[in-house]
């Protein structure tokens, strides 16, 4: 075989081509991975549910970023919010599902309503609109969905019971939903972040000193990381470069999952 020139390892690792549709992409991780999927070339559409929020976002990415407003928990309508989509900016090749929230008790004090509501957004959200938009992603012949999972898919974390059932929920997901989409030619995948310094680990964080230095004493590299770290490994995954990865949770957490 001959050797890869710069220009085309280059190309299999770019997005170019491919219009993704990313949850929760007014702030945070969603911002970062727009931003990384944007310098890999694709076209872009962040979501999320504050209007002005996702408009500065889109202005502050460039590019011809489009924003969507829609809460991912109304199922009922998620069809037609691809429909939308794709009447408005044309059809979606990669979806991420990086939408989520956490509620931080006990368990004697989180409700089992609390409980639901976070797997609403994280799995059951998460789920329909990945088949919303799966007419679209399979029309593409080289379509991603890709899901943003957690230490808490792997490691048993107190005080957030509702965010570890539906992180781990997507182990499942995505193992289930790569086996029957591969023939479609649809790769699913996710990543899993380890610590990285973001509104919602700050905020889950806040005043638990405690729980502060636990993290800090298992991570290998001794460092919480950053969005982009995990921005760039998402723009891996729904690259060519990836071709041949499927059902797939890459953990990048600077050796925290091993850590002793």
């Amino acid at each position: 075989m001959a050797e890869a020139t710069v220009p085309q390892a280059l190309s299999v690792f770019g997005l170019a081509g491919h219009h993704a549709l990313i949850t929760g992409g007014g702030s945070g991780l969603g911002l970062a991975i727009a931003r990384c999927f944007l310098a890999a070339g694709a076209k872009v559409t962040i979501n999320g549910t504050n209007e002005g929020k996702l408009k500065a976002a889109a202005e502050e990415l460039g590019g011809g970023t489009q924003s969507a407003v829609f809460d991912v928990t109304r199922t009922d309508e998620a069809e037609s919010f691809a429909a939308s989509v794709e009447e408005r900016v044309g059809p979606v090749s990669i979806v991420v599902n990086n939408a989520g929230f956490t509620i931080k008790k006990p368990i004697k004090q989180m409700t089992p309503a609390e409980f639901q509501s976070v797997l609403n957004v994280h799995v059951t959200g998460a789920y329909a609109l990945s088949r919303a938009f799966l007419p679209q992603v399979t029309q593409s012949g080289r379509g991603s969905i890709l899901f943003t999972a957690s230490m808490c898919s792997f490691l048993g974390i107190p005080l957030v019971i509702g965010y570890s059932a539906a992180k781990s929920a997507h182990i499942g997901l995505v193992r289930a939903m790569a086996t029957e989409l591969a023939p479609e030619k649809v790769r699913v995948n996710g990543v899993a972040p380890g610590w990285v310094d973001t509104p919602l680990s700050r905020g889950a964080l806040a005043n638990d000193p405690v729980r502060k230095a636990k993290i800090d004493g298992r991570i290998a590299m001794q460092h919480f990381g950053t969005d982009s770290d995990i921005a760039w490994a998402m723009t891996y995954l729904a690259s060519d470069a990836a071709a041949y990865v499927t059902g797939h949770i890459l953990v990048v957490d600077g050796g925290a999952l091993h850590g002793f």
